[in-house]
This record gives structure tokens, C-alpha cells and sequence, in this order.
């Protein structure tokens, strides 16, 4: 056995120790509700709310994805750095103000407050089937990077895929968001420490960053295509800073990045990692650069599977310890996060389809076990989409999943400040944008792949009569139409005096902090 599979196993086997250890840490008298097993018991503080979050949406899929695109497209990649940079002041206030009236109203997910806020079950419904629908893909993206650093180790079979995913949900159902807060800590601590290290010591033996620029230059040019450099061109500005601040706008809107931010005990913990959290922009452009690094290196991929150049860059440029440190610090990364998408997902079907449409009068420990239950057919549905289905396939999904979760803005984000929409509206609005996005992602074909539909997310605006090859991203549009159905529907749903669902929030309830009574009365009690 060698020295990088040793490695690997032992810090993967000591993380997931961690896991279980987890339901004894900051322990609750009684695990048995959502507010405990989902939310942590809602009061982590700033330094657990920071390694939470970031493990959150720092993902084994950016550990791998982002470089291999660079790798394969060059600037282009660089969206997810902007994109990054840009989420954290627009989520500023959404954040505090969405964590007030969730703890007023012991709310647990997205459509938990749309549902308080627009006194609709159906829009409820479409927001809960939306975030499942947009999280499921991504878990099994988790599942590219484990694969990618098991291929480069030579481990080969899908068994050793399935036994790390049974072990994550073995600890998950144990210990809840517990678990994947306490991995954090390591997770990230391994993330920084491989990223610092690769940064400073693969430049000195490739001969210097400019001999790793010249290198990606060279390698574009020997093979031109449409949108390849390392500087954008005409024909991808458009969808690069579409495609970045459609991101952006999405990246809060995913129920697991909601589910962090609803666990931090206090507003100011939310606006402390609001501020620091882009740090972690920093780190992912020096991963970004992992992509040059592996093309001045000569290195290729395991097949056809681009997505193991980062681990092959790693076994090329280590020594064989540190290469297992670092493929442990990829497969860690999968885990966290994934833990926490099954924990939003699994949320989601208790509050918003069990709850309401099959047990109306579900106690908390039910709830809680029906959400264990959820999350484990969760993870078996990833398992199964990335044995299934092409893994390549696997990464379009991810580029569509920003589409989806996009058609969720007007009633949760926008929600959030007013309530000029009508319930009728947002739900017109829904239907149209999510129509409009799947039908354009159907259209877009990707050669490369061999894939004529939903090939990516670059819809091509000749395909509305324009005269240009320049794309857009295609969640930015579908977005447009959404909000334009919207606004019209809620013109017209006041003009025939439809009636209006009840609110069940108060202005006030936007701003209570955590020495409001009644945030401190749901702590307490732990009410549902």
C-alpha cells in the first residue's frame, strides 16, 4: 500500500471519528428536533459560523473544478472569483434580516419563510422543490472530487466511493449539522496549509510564475478556440460577468448556504463572517492558479476526466506524504459540505412537504426522524447519479443548478424587504423563469462532451435573432423573465382583487436580535 493511500486513510478516518463525536459536542439536552439536528441548536458563534460557512460553499468541487477549467479554458474560470467577491456585500443585509424573522418564527428553511410571508403553501412547495431539485446534483458533485483523487491514488471500482458516503451518512444522521461544523475546523486548516504550500513551492520548481503564464499562453494559442486565453475576449466578457453576478445572486439562495447562516447564534455573528468570509476569495484564486500550474507542469488528465489534473499535479510535485495530506484535504472537502446540502435538502422535505401536506401535526422528534431518514435517501440519490450517470454530465448539472435556484430570488430575497408581489405573481413568475431557463439550457449543446442538451449554461444570443456570437449566462435571462412575469401577474392579480395571503411576519420581526424575548423564548424552548 502506499505512502499517499496510508495518509489518506488516516486523516480521512480520524475526520470521520470526529464526525461521531460530534453529538457529544456542545450537546443538547434533546437532539430529537429540526432547531437541534438541522440547525445546531442555533447558536454557533463567529469562529464556528466562519469555518461552517466556508466549508459550506468552499467545496471539494472548487478544490477541482475551478483549476481544471482554467486548465481547459483558461480566464474564463476566473468567473468564480469576482462572483465570490460580489456575494458577500449583496448578502449583507439579506443574511441578518432573514436570520431575525427565522428565529422569531422558528422557521428552518427558505420555504419555511415564504410560506410566513406570503401565506402560500403552493409557492412554499415550488421554493422547496427548487432547492432539493438544485442541491441534489450538487451533493453528487462532492462525489467528482473523492473520485478524482481515488483515480490519481490508483484505486479503482466504485466501492471505496460508496463506503466513504455510507460512513458521512452514518455520522450525519448521528450528529446533524454538529458534525459538519466540528470537521470544518480541519477541513479548511487542510485546505489552507496544501493551497500555501502548493503556491509557494510548485512556482519554484516550474522556474517562476512567468514560465507558468508563458506556458498557458502557448498552450491556448497551439489550440485556438472560441473564448480559450488567458485574457477574456469579446466573445466571452458577456457571459463571464453575466455568469459571475448570476452566481453570485445564487449562492445564498441555496438552502444548505441558509442553513449555515440560520445555525450562528446572534445578527452580529452573521455581518462579523459577511466581512471576513471573502478571505476565502483570496484562497480560491490561488487555487484558480493550480490550473496554469498543472499545464506548465505537462500534466494530463486520467482519460478523459479533466478533473484529476489537480490531483495529478499533487502526486506529480509532492512527496508522496504531502500528496496524501493534500488528496485528504480534497476528500475532507467533499464530505462538509456535503453533509450540510443533505441536512438543507432533507430540512426541506420535512418542513415543507411532510409537514404540510402528509402530518400536519408532526411533533419535533418526528420531524427530526423523518429529516434523518430524508437525508440518507438524499445521499443514496447522489450516490446513484454519479454511478449512473456520466460524471461529466454530473458537472453540467452544476452549471445549471445556478438557473434553478435563481427562479427562487423574487420570493425569498426580494421577499425578504417588501412584500409588493403577489402570491399569484411570484408563483406566474416561477413557472415562466424556470421554463424559460430549462428550455434555453436544453438548447445549448456541448461537442466536447457529446452532449446536444443541457451542455452548459452559455446560451448563445443568435438564438434570439441577434447578430453576434457572444453568450449569456442563461439563469440571468430566465431571471429577467421571471421577475417580468411577476411584476405583470401581480398587476393583474390586484386589478381582478385576487386576495392577498396572510402575513404572518411584523416589520419588527426583521430586525429582533439575539436579546429580543422572543428569540430568546424559541431558544429555550426549542418550539417548532
Amino acid at each position: 500500500m502506499s505512502t499517499e493511500i496510508v495518509v489518506f486513510a488516516v486523516l480521512f478516518l480520524v475526520v470521520s471519528g470526529m464526525g461521531f463525536v460530534a453529538a457529544r459536542w456542545r450537546r443538547a439536552n434533546d437532539l430529537a428536533s429540526l432547531h437541534e439536528w438541522g440547525l445546531g441548536g442555533r447558536s454557533f458563534g463567529s469562529w464556528i459560523t466562519w469555518f461552517l460557512v466556508g466549508g459550506d460553499l468552499y467545496t471539494a468541487y472548487t478544490f477541482v473544478a475551478v483549476p481544471a477549467l482554467l486548465f481547459g479554458a483558461g480566464a474564463t474560470g476566473f468567473f468564480a472569483l469576482p462572483y465570490t467577491v460580489v456575494t458577500y456585500p449583496l448578502v449583507f443585509l439579506v443574511m441578518i434580516r432573514l436570520w431575525s424573522v427565522s428565529h422569531v418564527h422558528g422557521l428552518v428553511t427558505p420555504a419555511d419563510f415564504v410560506r410566513a410571508r406570503f401565506g402560500s403553501p403552493t409557492l412554499a412547495l415550488l421554493v422547496a422543490i427548487t432547492g432539493i431539485v438544485a442541491t441534489m446534483p450538487y451533493i453528487a458533485l462532492q462525489l467528482v472530487g473523492i473520485e478524482a483523487v481515488l483515480k490519481t491514488m490508483g484505486v479503482r471500482g466504485d466501492l471505496p466511493l460508496i463506503i466513504a458516503f455510507a460512513i458521512l451518512a452514518a455520522y450525519t444522521y448521528q450528529s446533524g449539522l454538529r458534525a459538519p461544523a466540528l470537521i470544518a475546523f480541519v477541513k479548511d486548516s487542510l485546505i489552507y496549509l496544501v493551497i500555501l504550500v502548493a503556491v509557494i513551492y510548485i512556482p519554484s520548481k516550474l522556474g517562476g510564475w512567468g514560465a507558468i503564464f508563458d506556458a498557458a499562453q502557448a498552450k491556448f494559442d497551439a489550440t485556438p478556440a472560441p473564448g480559450d486565453g488567458i485574457l477574456l475576449n469579446s466573445n466571452n466578457q458577456l457571459q463571464y460577468v453575466t455568469l459571475a453576478l448570476g452566481s453570485a445572486m445564487a449562492l445564498f439562495l441555496y438552502p444548505h448556504s441558509v442553513t449555515g447562516v440560520l445555525a450562528a447564534k446572534g445578527r452580529d455573528v452573521i455581518k462579523r463572517n459577511m466581512s471576513a468570509l471573502p478571505a476565502y476569495s483570496l484562497l480560491l484564486g490561488l487555487i484558480a492558479l493550480l490550473g496554469y500550474m498543472a499545464i506548465a507542469a505537462g500534466i494530463k488528465p486520467i482519460g478523459t476526466d479533466v478533473n484529476t489534473v489537480v490531483p495529478q499535479l499533487f502526486d506529480t510535485m509532492f512527496p508522496d506524504w504531502f500528496a496524501g495530506v493534500a488528496f485528504a484535504a480534497i476528500g475532507i472537502g467533499a464530505l462538509v459540505p456535503a453533509a450540510i446540502m443533505s441536512i438543507a435538502a432533507a430540512n426541506l422535505f420535512t418542513r415543507n412537504i411532510y409537514r404540510e401536506y402528509i402530518r400536519p401535526d408532526a411533533t419535533d422528534a418526528q420531524e427530526a426522524s423523518v429529516s434523518k431518514m430524508a437525508s440518507l435517501v438524499v445521499k443514496v440519490g447522489a450516490v446513484l447519479c454519479i454511478l449512473l450517470i456520466d460524471p461529466q454530465f454530473s458537472i453540467d448539472l452544476q452549471l445549471i443548478g445556478g438557473v434553478i435556484i435563481l427562479q427562487t430570488l423574487p420570493s425569498v430575497a426580494l421577499g425578504l424587504f417588501g412584500r409588493w408581489f403577489h402570491r399569484a405573481g411570484l408563483i406566474a413568475g416561477w413557472i415562466a423563469g424556470m421554463g424559460a431557463g430549462l428550455v434555453m439550457l436544453y438548447t445549448i449543446a456541448n461537442p466536447a462532451t457529446k452532449h446536444a442538451h443541457f451542455g452548459g449554461s452559455a446560451f448563445p444570443l443568435e438564438k434570439l435573432g441577434l447578430d453576434t456570437k457572444m453568450t449569456v449566462y442563461a439563469g440571468f435571462l430566465a431571471l429577467a423573465v421571471n421577475l417580468i412575469v411577476a411584476v405583470l401577474g401581480t398587476l393583474l392579480a390586484r386589478a381582478v382583487k385576487m386576495a392577498e395571503g396572510p402575513d404572518a411576519t411584523r416589520p419588527e420581526d426583521y430586525v429582533a436580535d439575539r436579546e429580543d424575548p422572543r428569540v430568546h423564548d424559541l431558544e429555550v424552548a426549542g418550539s417548532s
